[in-house]
């Protein structure tokens, strides 16, 4: 059962992370972590297919986030 709920909420992060990848290269850092947490847990629960599938994606993203530049900050109006 605690194996499930892991992935429940890994899986879970994972998405949110992806969705919110447009707003900032944190996201895609976050997106990796996910992706990760979601590799272990195909791993916990015996589905070595997943968990390779998805240290694949967490490879690639962390590739995506190297490669995207921060955006400056900009000063707040005065």
């Amino acid at each position: 059962m605690a194996v499930t709920v892991y992935g429940v909420v890994a899986v879970s992060f994972m998405m949110v992370m992806y969705a919110l990848e447009s707003r900032s290269r944190h996201f895609v850092a976050a997106f990796a972590l996910g992706c990760a947490l979601s590799s272990s847990y195909g791993f916990l629960a015996g589905t070595w297919p997943f968990g390779v599938v998805e240290a694949v994606w967490t490879l690639v993203a962390l590739r995506r986030y190297r490669s995207t530049r921060p955006v400056p900050e900009t000063d707040p109006p005065s």
